[in-house]
């Protein structure tokens, strides 16, 4: 049985100190929260076609939202402003993913392509593989809401995380790669590959990794869109198991709050979320 059912289009949950879990519908264009134990669920808010989703010390939700393409700042109340459309003069295009730094920047992926000339009418472009996609990380002071390009060329920008070495992952979709930056006062050094999540015995169709978290063993757990695992990665990148969703549209995941070992994933296909038993507590998040 899932943790939630019903849900469209899912992404981006976050652990809340209550035991409830905020998440993403990009399919109703909402923030939602879902109770402890599954069984209740709220509106937080209709912001537009959200995507990704953040949570600051303050209790106030960071929404990587995609149409109209925005960073939102949310109030748990579910008063929210579009506070950033763009980079200097040039415009977001699909924000995707969010999360904290240890210096207390907000960090964003920015895709570089949209949904609809991805996958026009729904249907993944023949030239996915090749098409030109300039991915980008953005650096955002929470209070100023100062913007700063990172790093670019990624080849579809998706999930992002600090691991416990204080270097940046980031998923690069088309290639399957996770790669590693290390990170320094907000600086980013050059990119290595980490690892790569896409199981070489499935079907080559689109597919690759989406949103992920570590665990405090330093262990990678990142959602596979169109493969319908969780491929879980050691410290050195090398696939140490995969645990299988029901759905093959595998979007994200994140651990329960405090000592809990569960891992809580978003799956497109069957609009959950679920729930499984990690064995590691999740790496705490900078908030």
């Amino acid at each position: 049985m899932p943790f939630a059912d019903d849900l469209q289009r899912p992404e981006g949950p976050v652990a809340l100190p209550d035991g409830s879990i905020a998440l993403v519908e990009g399919g109703r264009g909402c923030v939602s929260e879902i109770g402890p134990g599954g069984e209740s669920r709220r509106t937080v808010a209709v912001t537009g076609e959200p995507n990704g989703l953040a949570v600051d010390r303050d209790g106030v939700f960071w929404v990587a939202d995609t149409r109209p393409p925005a960073l939102i700042r949310l109030e748990p109340d579910g008063r929210f402003e579009r506070v950033l459309t763009s980079s200097g003069e040039e415009p977001f295009v699909y924000p995707n993913d969010l999360c904290f730094g240890p210096d207390g920047m907000l960090y964003m992926t920015e895709s570089g392509i949209s949904d609809d000339d991805l996958a026009p009418g729904g249907a993944f472009r023949d030239d996915w593989r090749t098409v030109a996609i300039d991915g980008r990380v953005y650096r955002i002071d929470p209070r100023s809401l100062e913007i700063e390009p990172l790093t670019g060329g990624i080849r579809y920008a998706n999930g992002l995380a600090f691991g416990p070495d204080n270097a940046l992952y980031v998923a690069e979709t088309l290639s399957g790669a996770i790669l590693r930056y290390e990170w320094e006062d907000g600086s980013l050094g050059p990119a290595s590959v980490f690892g790569n999540v896409n199981d070489p015995a499935k079907p080559d169709d689109f597919r690759g990794p989406d949103g992920m978290a570590f665990d405090v063993d330093g262990n990678l757990y990142v959602a596979v869109f169109g493969q319908g695992d969780v491929t879980v990665l050691d410290p050195q990148g090398e696939v140490m198991r995969r645990i299988e969703t029901p759905g093959k549209q595998t979007t994200n995941v994140c651990f329960g709050f405090g000592d809990s070992e569960d891992i809580y994933v978003t799956e497109y296909e069957r609009g959950h979320l679920e729930r499984f038993d990690a064995g590691a507590r999740g790496l705490p998040l900078w908030t």
